[in-house]
C-alpha cells in the first residue's frame, strides 16, 4: 500500500467519522453529550483539513476551476428540464 492510497483512505474514514459526529451531536439528549460530540467533530474536521492539505500539497488531488460558460450551460440545461 502506498502513501497516496493510505492518505485517501484516511480522508474517507475522516469524512465518515464526521457524519457520525454530526448526527450524534444533533440527536444528543443533553448538553454534556452534545458538547463531547461537538469536540470530537471539531477535532475530526481539523484532521480532515490537514489531511486534505497534505494530499493536495503532494499533488495527489488537484482542483480545477470550472469555467463560467460551463456553469451557465449546466444551469440552462437544468432549467430546460424543469
Amino acid at each position: 500500500m502506498n502513501d497516496k492510497l493510505i492518505m485517501e483512505n484516511y480522508l474517507l474514514l475522516l469524512k465518515s467519522t464526521m457524519e457520525v459526529y454530526v448526527h450524534g451531536t444533533l440527536e444528543s439528549s443533553n448538553a454534556s453529550v452534545r458538547n463531547l460530540l461537538k469536540c470530537g467533530l471539531d477535532e475530526t474536521v481539523l484532521h480532515q483539513a490537514n489531511t486534505y492539505d497534505e494530499i493536495t500539497n503532494c499533488g495527489w488531488y488537484t482542483i480545477s476551476n470550472v469555467k463560467q460558460a460551463t456553469i451557465k450551460q449546466c444551469l440552462c440545461k437544468i432549467k430546460s428540464e424543469n
